[in-house]
């Protein structure tokens, strides 16, 4: 939706009322500073395709004490500290949960992406995308029938979830495919929200620190041609 949800408040509310609070960060760590000692979350999680890694890894943070406590579930080398016969004891943290040998390759792609990312800044990278997604929402909001989901105010994130009226968002995605433009199409593993919008799926074009102004055009001007070869058009309002 393009929104930034307030994670500190929210954690502070879950542990006022005894609850643990796990952040999924996988769509906020590769835009945004991001401090877990700031927010205050007993755990979170992020993806590294999503920040420019391989695909296959991620990473979990989780406050010392917490996973002290948890027990392991998987067993494998180097989760082991002794074994017994009626018993085993286990590895100290991180290689209690870490069972079996490891991910190498994407981990060493996953630190690369991530000094890469810290490279140009993690503030840069926010403050230019919270400008490209202010642009991406001020020029799909001058047609009259576009609908946009989600806030409609800055900052926002640099996207938009849309549909347009008489249009199914596959097709919509699939023409301007065909025109060098890709945008995803579906219920983006949010099915819940789509029915709170009465909606069976949207279409949503997503930016990063790759995309510029011209991009943003280039999609404006192939939506309009996708739109009128599906037999609707698109007015200004």
């Amino acid at each position: 939706l393009g929104c930034i949800n307030p994670v500190k408040e929210i954690a502070a509310l879950a542990h006022q009322y005894g609850a643990l609070c796990l952040v999924d960060a996988c769509q906020s760590v590769p835009h945004m500073p991001v401090s877990v000692r700031d927010i205050d979350c007993d755990f979170l999680v992020a993806s590294g395709h999503k920040m420019c890694g391989p695909t296959g890894i991620g990473f979990l943070f989780g406050k010392r004490d917490i996973l002290n406590e948890m027990p392991p579930f998987l067993g494998g080398g180097e989760m082991i500290a002794d074994v017994f016969l009626e018993y085993s004891t286990y590895a100290g943290l991180p290689h209690k949960f870490e069972a079996g040998t490891p991910a190498i390759g994407e981990a060493i792609g996953l630190g690369a992406a991530v000094e890469y990312l810290n490279s140009i800044g993690m503030d840069r990278i926010a403050e230019f995308e919270h400008h490209m997604g202010g642009y991406l929402l001020e020029r799909l909001q001058k047609f009259k029938e576009v609908r946009i989901f989600g806030p409609k105010t800055k900052p926002r994130a640099g996207l938009c979830a849309f549909n347009i009226e008489g249009v199914h968002p596959t097709d919509l995605s699939s023409i301007l495919d065909l025109e060098g433009v890709g945008i995803r199409s579906g219920h983006h593993c949010a099915q819940p929200l789509h029915r709170y919008f009465g909606v069976e799926s949207s279409a949503r074009a997503s930016l990063y620190l790759y995309n510029n102004r011209d991009d943003v055009d280039r999609f404006i001007l192939a939506l309009e041609e996708s739109v009128t070869l599906l037999g609707q058009t698109l007015t200004l309002r």
